[in-house]
């Protein structure tokens, strides 16, 4: 029987990740620290902001050069 890991411990050996505590952080950069830039989060915004870059550019590309796809 294999033994169980205490709480808290990763399998990796990594000691977990500290809360940031600071009273005169604003909300705004929480949010940002949290949410946007916590590597837990990174990949799934990066795949987020890959969807958004395309689908803009394919509307900018289809303004920009639409007329060349009708047949003449």
């Amino acid at each position: 029987m294999s033994r169980r890991a205490a709480p808290g411990v990763s399998p990796f050996g990594a000691p977990p990740r500290r809360a940031i505590h600071d009273p005169n952080e604003s909300a705004f950069s929480r949010f940002m620290r949290e949410q946007v830039w916590s590597p837990e989060n990174l990949p799934g915004n990066i795949s987020i902001l890959t969807a958004v870059t395309v689908f803009f550019g394919g509307i900018a590309a289809i303004r920009t050069w639409g007329e060349l796809m009708i047949p003449a």
